[in-house]
């Protein structure tokens, strides 16, 4: 059977995608030299929480995810961050190919409030992999990819940023019920507030908050 290795050499935000994207640069490399016809690979990708420092005003920012920090040594758990698929064209030995990663902004979401609430520094990823292989050097054979293939990577925080900010310069956007949605823009009409903003500063400086 063939055995494969898989690293993560590096990231980068895709400044053409219609959405926020992360590409993933991989190394696969086959044992023995084996041909490999293609490979049909899917990768689930962790956030490993525990493995990076955090600032006060980041764990502050992260309570809402893993309570206070006095508790951070049983709730600090890893977090799903993706489940992506690749069809690798064939190769002999190795190859590099690009693992393409859509990412939401939504506030909703565990892994999204997790790279928000970090300043600097890099995120701790473990990208584990499975699929089928096929391979022969004369005739057609067909492998599993074994679940136990990983790869650990640390992807800056930085790239994140730049991902979004790409797609959300300067702002961010909260997803909520239509009702809510609809309540909202009665009250902007009948205050004739001007923008989004405005409404979210007048319903603040109502309820005694401030808004930068």
């Amino acid at each position: 059977m063939t055995d494969f290795a898989f690293t993560c050499t590096g990231v980068r935000a895709d400044p053409y995608a219609a959405g926020p994207t992360l590409v993933f640069r991989l190394r696969i490399a086959a044992s023995g030299q084996a041909r490999v016809h293609a490979l049909a690979l899917r990768c689930q990708i962790r956030i490993e929480p525990v493995r990076r420092g955090y600032g006060d005003a980041e764990a502050e920012r992260l309570t809402d995810l893993f309570g206070e920090r006095s508790r951070w040594g049983s709730t600090l758990n890893p977090v799903q961050f993706a489940q992506v698929s690749v069809m690798v064209p064939g190769f002999t030995g190795e190859v590099e190919t690009d693992l393409v990663v859509p990412c939401t902004y939504d506030m909703d979401i565990a892994s999204t409030r997790y790279f928000h609430a970090l300043e600097e520094g890099e995120i701790p990823l473990l990208m584990l992999f499975s699929g089928t292989a096929f391979t022969g050097e004369r005739g057609f054979r067909v492998e599993p990819v074994p679940w136990d293939k990983e790869a650990a990577f640390r992807m800056p925080v930085k790239t994140w940023r730049e991902m979004v900010d790409q797609h959300f310069p300067g702002s961010g956007w909260i997803r909520l019920p239509r009702d809510t949605m609809d309540a909202l823009l009665a009250h902007r009409s009948r205050r004739a507030l001007p923008s989004w903003e405005a409404t979210v500063e007048a319903l603040l400086h109502a309820a005694g908050g401030t808004a930068r």
